[in-house]
């Protein structure tokens, strides 16, 4: 019994945490600003073990689809379905159990948040199959792992205004820049297997493509909390909001400079590094939220 918990645990990378920081930070920045504060323990509760259930459903359901490819990739070998340890349709039961606990908690919500799960969950299924065929399938992991966004403003406010598109852009950027991170560890592997990824499909102009995704990122979150705060109305008298948002800002524009420099040579070791400490760049988006709710 033990044996197989671990098998599970494994399945759903328990012990790597930061794909499902990747997730958090930015929804619980969402629901931050959505509640213009503390958004209240329910919510907090419900979006956290929710991102950390579907997260794991996610990665059940990309072993599954992956499980030919992974067997051809040496950083990916010795996973439990493609080494057979588990089987597909004990990985697929998991989860589905995965999934349906997190769409329990979204029950205890509302009817427009619930309704926003499904195509939350139609897009986790969707994007493992999508880099059979799609030249940037980073995109649509980018849109499964957005919809927290909109979910949280629904949970909050019921709706779902303007601003949350422009979230969901800026989430796209940063999706876009840290998996094409992650996609050159194993580009020359994915060459040879047929995969497409975005590292393939930008070639050359990957850490200009990287770069410019970052620098969008920052761009558009750092116009949603100014505007958020209202600074700008208060540009004449400046005060800890006006100090609180430069600080986060520079602290994001320092991750940019500090990716640069692990990816620019290309070696798998530094962008394999860079994509593991993408949270960060999430965590300081959220203290954003954080300061200037």
């Amino acid at each position: 019994m033990q044996e197989r918990l671990r098998l599970y645990l494994d399945l759903i990378r328990w012990d790597r945490p930061a794909g499902w920081l990747l997730l958090l930070w930015p929804t619980l920045a969402a629901l931050w600003l959505a509640a213009r504060g503390f958004p209240g323990w329910h919510l907090i509760i419900v979006f956290t073990l929710g991102t950390i259930l579907m997260r794991s459903a996610g990665c059940c359901i990309n072993d599954v689809a992956d499980r030919e490819f992974d067997r051809h990739v040496k950083r990916t070998a010795n996973r439990p379905i493609t080494s057979g340890r588990i089987s597909v349709r004990e990985a697929l039961g998991v989860g589905g159990v995965l999934a349906l606990v997190s769409f329990l908690l979204v029950l205890t919500t509302n009817w427009l948040t619930v309704l926003w799960s499904i195509p939350a969950l139609a897009v986790t299924i969707l994007y493992p199959y999508t880099k059979r065929f799609f030249s940037i399938p980073q995109a649509v992991l980018g849109m499964a792992f957005s919809m927290g966004l909109p979910m949280a403003y629904a949970a909050v406010q019921n709706q779902i205004p303007p601003v949350v598109w422009w979230m969901l852009l800026a989430n796209l950027c940063w999706v876009l820049a840290y998996d094409t991170e992650y996609a050159m560890v194993d580009r020359d592997d994915d060459l040879k297997i047929g995969i497409k990824t975005s590292a393939i499909t930008f070639g050359r102009f990957d850490v200009a493509a990287i770069m410019a995704f970052y620098l969008a990122h920052k761009a558009i979150w750092w116009t949603i909390f100014w505007q958020h705060a209202d600074l700008g109305a208060t540009l004449a008298t400046p005060g800890w909001r006006h100090a609180a948002w430069l600080l986060t800002l520079l602290l994001a524009l320092a991750q940019v400079g500090w990716h640069y420099l692990l990816i620019r040579t290309r070696e798998r070791g530094p962008c394999f590094l860079a994509f593991r400490q993408n949270h960060w760049v999430g965590f300081v988006v959220f203290l954003g939220a954080l300061a200037l709710a």
